[in-house]
C-alpha cells in the first residue's frame, strides 16, 4: 500500500468533514502566523557584506584567490579519487582533470574510514580557515561560506559513526547501487573494461558493509527486525540468475548501442558480464543477506532514535546536516511545520466552502497529459512564464524494472556528469506511479522545471567543479517538490480551484510525513501515539499505515525532512518576497535567484536572499 497516497485521500476528506462546520460568513484571508518570517530571520547568519574594493593587481589579493581555487582543486580531486561509481558519474572523461589513474572499486567503507574521514575533515577545514575571505571574488566568498557551513555542520557527526546507516529500505546503498551500475554509460571500450573491473569488487565492498552492521551490532545501535525484513525481501529481487538479471540486460543493451565493437567483442564481453555478476554480484547479496539474517534479533531498541543513549544527537545532527535549515532548534522546524499545516488545512477549507463541487472531482480528475513525452514537452513549454529559459536538454524516460518495482522510488533523476550535463535519464516506476494518476506532477518533479532542469541549469553556469560535488539534498529535493507543487496550477487540464486544493493537500501531506519523521525519532512516539494521531486528526483509522510509516521512520530518519524541509524554506522565502513587494513580485525572478545561487545549506542561501529581497525593495 502507498501509505503517502492513502494519507493525502484521508486528509482531504478530513477537510471535507470539517468543512459541515464552519459557516460561510468566516474570513477569505488566509494569514500567516506573524512570528514565521520573524524565526527565520533571527536564526540566520549576519546578511553577506558588499565586497571592499581590492585592487587585482594587490600580491596579497591575488595569492588568497590562487589559494581559494588551489584549496577547491585538491578537494575535488581528493573526494572523487576514492570511489570510482563517483567518478563516472561526475566526469565523462576523467582524464581531462587529471583523474585518469583512479582504482576501478567503490572505495573502503568501515569505522575506521569514517574515522579517517573526520580528522581529514579538520585538517581541510582548517587549511579554509586560513585563507582570508573579504580577499575572494564574489563567487568565490559564496563558495567559502558554502563549504564553511557544512564543515561545521559535520563536526556533530564526531563520535557518533556507528548511528550511521548504509542499509536501509528504499534509500540504501543496497536499492541504490544496482541502479546506477545500470545506468553505468558505455562511452567507450575503456568504461566496459572498467565497468566489469568496479563490479567485481561489488562482493568485498558488501563485506565492509556488513562488518560496519556487525560492529554496529556489538554496540546495541543495529536495525530493528522489521528493517532487516524489508531490506532482505527487497534484495530477493537482485539473485535472479545472471541470464535473467536486470543487470545483464541492460549491460547487454549499452553493448549493443557502441558501433565500434565487432560482434564478436560484444559477445565475449557479454559472457565476461555473466561470469560477474554470477561470481560476484549475487555471492554479494547472498553474503548481504546472509549476514544480516545472522545479525536479526540483535536490534536493542524498537522505537526512535531518541531511545538510543546518543539518539537525539544524533537526530539534530541529520537534521542540521542534511537540511541545512535555518531553523536551529528542532522545536522551532517542527513549530514550521505544523504552522505551514494550519495554512495548507485551511486554504482547503476556503476553497471546499467556496467551491464545493470540488469534493466530487477528487476522485474522478484527470491531468490534460498523461505520457511521459506529451508531459514533459508541454512543462518545458508552460514554465517559461515563471523560470529562466533553459538550454534544451537531451533526455530518455526509462521504466524501472518489473522486479525492482516494489524496491525502488516512485520515481528517479539521474544527475548527469558535469562535462556532459545535456544527457540526462529519468527513471519511472510504473509499479507506483502510472496507475495512480499522479505522472504529470511526478515529471514535473524530476523533469521540468524539477530536477532535470536545475540540474541543467546550474551546470550550464557553474564554473567551479568542487560545488559540482557537494551534495546539499535539501535544496535539490526542496526545489523539486516546491516545483511539483507549482504544477498542479499550471494550464494541465484541471481547474485552477481543483489545482490549488490539490497543491495545497500534496504540501500538507508531505508536512505530515516529516511531522511524524520528527516525533517519532525526535520526540519518541509510540506506535499507539502515532495511530491515535491519524486517526483524531484525519480518520485514517488501518492500522497497517500507522505501522508502515512508524517502521519506515525508524528505517530512514529525515528522509522525508529532506524533501519537506527545503520545500518550506523555498516556500517561505517566496511568500516574504510576495508580502515585502506586494504588486513588484515577479515569482520567474524569486526563482531565478534560487537557480543562480544553486545548491547551498539554507543558512547560507538565506543571507544572500535577504540582500536579495532588500535591493528590489
Amino acid at each position: 500500500m502507498n501509505h503517502r497516497k492513502h494519507m493525502a485521500a484521508s486528509l482531504v476528506s478530513a477537510i471535507l468533514m470539517l468543512t459541515l462546520f464552519l459557516l460561510s460568513g468566516c474570513s477569505r484571508s488566509l494569514p500567516r502566523d506573524e512570528t514565521t518570517y520573524e524565526t527565520y530571520t533571527a536564526s540566520s547568519k549576519d546578511q553577506p557584506q558588499s565586497s571592499v574594493s581590492f585592487s587585482e593587481d594587490d600580491p596579497k589579493v591575488l595569492e588568497a584567490r590562487s589559494a581559494f581555487e588551489q584549496f577547491c582543486d585538491d578537494l575535488f580531486k581528493s573526494q572523487l579519487s576514492d570511489d570510482f561509481l563517483s567518478l563516472h558519474y561526475t566526469l565523462a572523461d576523467p582524464a581531462a582533470y587529471g583523474l585518469g589513474d583512479c582504482p576501478r572499486t567503490f572505495g573502503e567503507f568501515s569505522l575506521e574510514t569514517l574515522k579517517d574521514s573526520s580528522r581529514l575533515r579538520k585538517e581541510e577545514q582548517a587549511n579554509l580557515a586560513s585563507i582570508p575571505e573579504e580577499l575572494l571574488t564574489q563567487d568565490q566568498q559564496l563558495t567559502y561560506r558554502i563549504l564553511e557551513a557544512s564543515y561545521e555542520a559535520e563536526e556533530a557527526f564526531d563520535g557518533l559513526e556507528l548511528y550511521y546507516q548504509p542499509l536501509a529500505p528504499t534509500v540504501g546503498i543496497q536499492a541504490q547501487l544496482p541502479v546506477l551500475l545500470a545506468e553505468y554509460i558505455f562511452y567507450s571500450r575503456q568504461d566496459v573494461e572498467d565497468y566489469l573491473a568496479l563490479l567485481s569488487t561489488i562482493d568485498t565492498y558488501y563485506q565492509q558493509l556488513l562488518e560496519f552492521e556487525q560492529e554496529k551490532s556489538r554496540a546495541g545501535l543495529f536495525m530493528t527486525d522489521s528493517c532487516v525484513d524489508t531490506i532482505t525481501q527487497d534484495c530477493q529481487a537482485y539473485l535472479l540468475p545472471p541470464e535473467n538479471n536486470f543487470l545483464s540486460v541492460t549491460f547487454d543493451q549499452r553493448l549493443d548501442d557502441m558501433a565500434d565493437l565487432t560482434d564478436q567483442e560484444k559477445a565475449d564481453y557479454k559472457a565476461r558480464n555473466l561470469q560477474v555478476l554470477s561470481e560476484h554480484f549475487i555471492p554479494a547479496y547472498e553474503l548481504l543477506l546472509d549476514g544480516l539474517g545472522e545479525l536479526k534479533g540483535t536490534c536493542t531498541n524498537e522505537q526512535g532514535l531518541c531511545y538510543y543513549p546518543e539518539g537525539k544527537k544524533y537526530y539534530e545532527y541529520l537534521v542540521h546536516s542534511s537540511t541545512g535549515t535555518n531553523y536551529d532548534t528542532i522545536d522551532k522546524l517542527r513549530d514550521a511545520i505544523n504552522n505551514q499545516i494550519n495554512y495548507d488545512a485551511a486554504a482547503m477549507q476556503k476553497l471546499l466552502i467556496d467551491h464545493p463541487e470540488l469534493g466530487e472531482q477528487l476522485d474522478t480528475y484527470q491531468f490534460a497529459y498523461t505520457e511521459p513525452g506529451e508531459i514533459l514537452e508541454h512543462l518545458k513549454e508552460v514554465i517559461q512564464k515563471d523560470f529562466p529559459i533553459l538550454e534544451s536538454a537531451n533526455y530518455t524516460t526509462k521504466y524501472v524494472p518489473e522486479s525492482l518495482e516494489q524496491t525502488l522510488s516512485p520515481a528517479f533523476f539521474l544527475v548527469p556528469p558535469m562535462d556532459r550535463y545535456l544527457d540526462c535519464v529519468i527513471y519511472i516506476n510504473n509499479g507506483s506511479v502510472s496507475a495512480s494518476g499522479d505522472l504529470y506532477t511526478t515529471l514535473a518533479h524530476e523533469g521540468y522545471p524539477g530536477h532535470l532542469y536545475q540540474n541543467v541549469y546550474f551546470l550550464s553556469k557553474c564554473d567551479s567543479p568542487v560545488r559540482n560535488i557537494l551534495n546539499f539534498s535539501s535544496y535539490s529535493e526542496g526545489w523539486a517538490t516546491y516545483v511539483e507543487n507549482y504544477s498542479y496550477t499550471t494550464d494541465n487540464g484541471l481547474s485552477p480551484e481543483l489545482g490549488q486544493l490539490l497543491a495545497h493537500n500534496a504540501s500538507a501531506t508531505l508536512a505530515l510525513h516529516a511531522i511524524l519523521d520528527i516525533n517519532i525519532n525526535y520526540y519518541g512516539w509510540s506506535k499507539e501515539q502515532v495511530a491515535s494521531y491519524l486517526n483524531e486528526t484525519f480518520g485514517i483509522t488501518e492500522s497497517q499505515v500507522a505501522e508502515d510509516l512508524y517502521q519506515y521512520m525508524l528505517g530512514a530518519p529525515v528522509n522525508y525532512l529532506n524533501y519537506y524541509v527545503g520545500y518550506l524554506e523555498l516556500v517561505l522565502m517566496r511568500d516574504q518576497a510576495e508580502d515585502t513587494l506586494k504588486e513588484n513580485f515577479v515569482l520567474k525572478d524569486f526563482n531565478q535567484f534560487i537557480l543562480d545561487i544553486g545548491p547551498a545549506p539554507f543558512t547560507v542561501i538565506r543571507p544572500y536572499f535577504q540582500e536579495w529581497l532588500k535591493a528590489r525593495s
